[in-house]
């Protein structure tokens, strides 16, 4: 059985590397996302080309993670921490797939540039600051923090909703290309989907650092509560 010692240098050594994946991350999408606005195929092929890193990353990531669980912790925040370590990284692997299917949508998009809906560039940048404090709630052990980003996924997601009635109304009036509105589409859904990834990503962070869950309901996210145990569930 390894030592506490032993478990914690290797356990501090592994968040620094999945600190270090969140922030490579960040600018893969804040690069995706940029060579949307400038119509940039050479940054978008950087994206695609630089996901290779992030996947290799992501696999050394999962085994230095078995290998910790390997190590037989004990402690309840210690086995959690592992646990989290292993479900950010999945969720991180997805935000930057995200990023790739912006940049793909780049270099497949049509010559000539269309303006791009202003709330289309605010959603933009909400998201890349969710991405931002969820990696900074992570780093820190900060679930105040994590909370913060949980409660902005439904600005968000109005953001979405906006942008996706103004794309469909050009579209039929015409002012929107189709290949152009198809891709704004895309590239909508793509930055929903690492909003989703980041919110969940807080959640770990809320349940690594309070034992607490937190659930998104219709009227939004709930406080963080007690799991129920099995023994409850049941009764």
């Amino acid at each position: 059985m390894a030592s506490v010692n032993e478990f914690q240098s290797k356990m501090t050594s592994l968040h620094e590397k999945l600190s270090d994946q969140g922030r490579r991350v960040l600018l893969a999408t804040l690069a995706s996302v940029d060579s949307f606005f400038d119509s940039d195929r050479d940054k978008a092929r950087s994206v695609i080309k630089g996901d290779i890193e992030i996947d290799r990353i992501d696999v050394e990531i999962e085994l230095e993670s078995i290998q910790l669980l390997a190590l037989g912790p004990k402690d309840d925040y210690q086995i959690r921490s592992v646990l989290t370590l292993v479900k950010v990284n999945n969720e991180l692997e997805r935000i930057a797939d995200c990023a790739v299917s912006i940049g793909e949508s780049v270099i497949g998009s049509p010559e000539g540039t269309q303006e791009v809906p202003q709330t289309f560039r605010v959603m933009a940048n909400s998201v890349i600051g969710m991405i931002r404090d969820a990696n900074r709630a992570l780093r820190d052990g900060n679930a105040e923090l994590a909370r913060q980003v949980l409660l902005f996924d439904d600005t968000v997601d109005r953001f979405k909703r906006e942008i996706l009635m103004n794309a469909q109304a050009k579209l039929v009036s015409g002012e929107f290309e189709i290949n152009f509105g198809f891709m704004l589409l895309t590239v909508t859904k793509a930055l929903e989907r690492i909003a989703d990834h980041s919110t969940n990503i807080c959640e770990q962070v809320i349940y690594l650092e309070t034992g607490r869950t937190v659930r998104h309901d219709p009227d939004g996210w709930s406080e963080p509560f007690e799991p129920l145990s099995g023994h409850e569930e049941g009764s």
